[in-house]
């Protein structure tokens, strides 16, 4: 029982990355319905730009995230100005196309600036409580209430402020947002500039708990777009269950089976459930 206790400790961290990954995807494709495949590169652009301010700079922790959020705050109007907004309105390939070379461009970008190597971000918190027999690292803990508050966050944001509200009327209908007055080309520069800082808050935590090296991008927004599959297209809470789901999954298959099946048996979690709820979890029928 502590054994799984533990494993699902862990998978609550690497899931809250999982979610943040999820909502910055959900939010982009609920308004604009494109696959935002550079999301995964460009969350490791924030974690490779921490580990820079930290490592090579000398700033501490805290300044390089605040440094890391503002750049991926510029980063996400600048992609939505320069690469999606131009396609707007075109065939949805068109967008398809843009995702793509977007990804190869932010990629190959990673690898001009901060080089090939595998980087972990250094951090200060090494100490490791024990609660119950269950073992739970500094870093893990705070990887958790991080998450958790910027999921607080978002929700708040999206359910109780005007611009949330302006977003949730894009997503249901955009003509009928216009008619009411809503602007829909500051929605979309809203919408991506929030959804690139999630996407580099998790690039830092996964940068902190485990390493960034080039290609892990690919994989992070193949598990965003499984969790928006799981929990529900568009469906916030959706989000926030399947990336726990996920990551709590991966953590007992690692734990229990091997780490080499860990995405499998992810995957044949997320299949079983399409299959009994083609919608996924919260999404609508």
């Amino acid at each position: 029982m502590i054994e799984i206790l533990q494993q699902i400790i862990n998978g609550m961290a690497i899931g809250g990355v999982y979610v943040l990954i999820a909502l910055g995807l959900t939010t982009v494709f609920g308004i604009l319905g494109i696959a935002h495949f550079a999301h995964g590169s460009v969350s490791m652009f924030g974690g490779y730009l921490t580990f820079f301010l930290v490592s090579a700079q000398g700033l501490p922790l805290a300044a390089a995230i605040v440094i890391a959020l503002a750049t991926g705050f510029v980063l996400g109007l600048l992609i939505e100005l320069l690469a999606y907004r131009p396609v707007r309105g075109a065939s949805h390939i068109n967008a398809f196309i843009v995702a793509l070379g977007l990804t190869m461009m932010v990629e190959g970008l990673n690898l001009e600036f901060f080089g090939h190597e595998q980087v972990v971000i250094p951090t200060d918190f090494n100490r490791v409580f024990e609660l119950g027999g269950v073992t739970i690292p500094e870093l893990r803990l705070y990887v958790i209430l991080a998450a958790a508050l910027l999921i607080a966050a978002m929700t708040l944001f999206v359910e109780k402020t005007k611009t949330g509200q302006a977003i949730r009327a894009v997503a249901e209908n955009r003509d009928a947002a216009i008619l009411m007055g809503v602007n829909v080309n500051t929605i979309p520069l809203v919408v991506f500039a929030i959804s690139t800082m999630l996407g580099v808050c998790a690039g830092i935590m996964v940068g902190a708990l485990f390493a960034i090296a080039p290609g892990i991008g690919e994989g992070l927004v193949i598990k965003g777009f499984a969790v928006l599959i799981l929990g529900g297209l568009g469906s916030i809470p959706g989000a926030v269950i399947g990336g726990l789901v996920l990551g709590i999954t991966e953590a007992l298959a690692a734990g229990f089976l091997s780490s080499a099946y860990k995405d499998v048996i992810a995957f044949v979690v997320m299949i079983t459930v399409l299959l009994v709820r083609p919608q996924g979890l919260m999404g609508k029928a």
